[in-house]
């Protein structure tokens, strides 16, 4: 199969340009401390939840695996801190139905110093070895999709790639933790991309990161390797640039078909942090028990980079970071594909990039604007990357009519980046109706 070449100084159509807000892209990477308690949800990604190790009563060792994959589509969890299990019990997920949770007390004066460890030398392993040494670590997709590394790792023999193409963009606003890992760690990327050519059978590799991190862009490429496999370019900054879909047009220059994954066009993407991770991880044998977390927001006194161990509760890591405010609205994630916390009292999991917190009447003055009747103005129709007509999908919404909306108007193609609720005059909340109808149409298929 013959592909296109590598071309430069386009990207793809449409897109938007909020306000960046990064401005702790300059603050270097801090540790947070252990809270008292840890709370390890054994259900952090797309599959199933994993299954405990370990029981109540139990010493548990930083780093220790507490639980484990239960099948191919899930992942073990590692314990953030050396304690005592107190309980596996129900608790709070951030959107809000209660899942089974390992709850470690720390030991007082807790070593950050991981020690439970299996080096293992990867380039004697084969393919199902290294995948299988990629589940051992607990890593999911880091960028958000939460779906397990090794799984999406195992790529149809009959599909070759010729491209893996690296996520550096963080087109979200607001957030900056890729941005400061590319910076600090770029050694780490360089060796998880490694690992996953070794898997691929060798592509060329290219990290595409926006423009506006030019920092990130040199520091990357003084790590690149002499012999040309692996390759940095800077991709022009406009929002959802870091959608695989997006970056595989701007730095490739193909399209991915609807209903088709990237590999079927000989592109594989990865995110730069799940590659550094890889590569800080695999090596060593070690458990993915922390992760750098953006805390911004205008209730944030101290906003910055924070290593947080997983397990870390919500209400403990606002007040290390001065957000004390009688009522707060916090979102996981960015503004735009963030998702709201429904309890303070839920804790890190392995997909949380970002944290936004903001004084709750500040969010109040913004929530409470009127919706109106679209105008059909088409500035949802422009901004759509994927070329879809989000105003029409929104009338169908609006009349139930799911199955016209997926049938006729490509709603699975809708990965809901949220450009077209962000620039509705009509204040209308298009993305979460969309949602709303792949809910329903999922519910009714199964």
């Amino acid at each position: 199969m013959k592909f296109l070449n590598y071309f430069r100084g386009e990207t793809f159509a449409r897109g938007i340009h909020p306000p960046q807000h990064k401005e702790t892209a300059t603050m270097p990477i801090r540790r947070l401390p252990f809270a008292s308690q840890l709370i390890v949800h054994l259900s952090q990604q797309v599959g199933r939840p994993a299954k405990p190790l370990v029981r109540v009563g139990q010493e548990v060792l930083r780093g220790q695996p507490i639980a484990a994959a239960d099948g191919f589509v899930s992942v073990p969890h590692h314990a953030p801190v050396s304690g005592v299990v107190e309980a596996i019990r129900l608790h709070p997920t951030a959107n809000g139905p209660w899942s089974e949770a390992i709850i470690i007390r720390a030991h007082p004066g807790s070593t950050q110093e991981v020690l439970w460890q299996q080096p293992q030398y990867l380039p004697a392993l084969d393919a199902d070895e290294l995948i299988e040494a990629v589940q051992d670590t607990g890593i999911v997709g880091l960028g958000g999709g939460v779906f397990p590394t090794h799984a999406k790792l195992k790529v149809p023999k009959e599909w070759p790639v010729d491209t893996l193409v690296v996520n550096g963009c963080e087109c979200e606003p607001y957030l900056t933790s890729d941005h400061r890992i590319m910076v600090e760690k770029p050694a780490d990327i360089i060796a998880g991309i490694g690992i996953v050519r070794q898997l691929l059978g060798g592509p060329r590799a290219i990290i595409g990161i926006e423009d506006n991190k030019m920092d990130a862009v040199e520091a990357i490429r003084a790590c690149l390797p002499d012999d040309g496999t692996i390759s940095v370019e800077a991709v022009p900054t406009k929002y959802p640039q870091g959608a695989g879909e997006m970056l595989i047009k701007t730095l490739v220059g193909r399209e991915v078909p609807p209903d088709s994954r990237s590999y079927q066009i000989g592109a594989y993407v990865q995110n730069v942090v799940t590659l550094a991770q890889m590569g800080a991880l695999m090596p060593r044998g070690l458990g993915f028990i922390e992760r750098v977390i953006t805390v911004v927001g205008t209730a944030v006194e101290k906003p910055g980079n924070y290593l947080v161990p997983i397990g870390t509760p919500l209400r403990f890591l606002l007040d290390c970071v001065g957000a004390r405010d009688e009522f707060l609205e916090v979102v996981f994630g960015g503004p735009m594909m963030g998702q709201a916390v429904a309890s303070l009292d839920t804790p890190i999991t392995k997909g949380v990039s970002g944290i936004l917190v903001f004084r709750g009447r500040e969010v109040a003055e913004r929530t409470m604007r009127k919706t109106y009747p679209c105008i059909k103005c088409g500035e949802c129709v422009e901004s759509c990357p994927m070329g879809l007509n989000p105003s029409a999908l929104g009338m169908l919404a609006a009349k139930r009519q799911y199955e016209l909306m997926s049938e006729r108007y490509f709603l699975g193609t809708c990965f809901e980046c949220g450009s077209c609720s962000y620039v509705c005059p009509a204040n209308i909340p298009l993305v979460q109706q969309f949602r709303v109808a792949k809910r329903i149409l999922r519910e009714k298929a199964a």
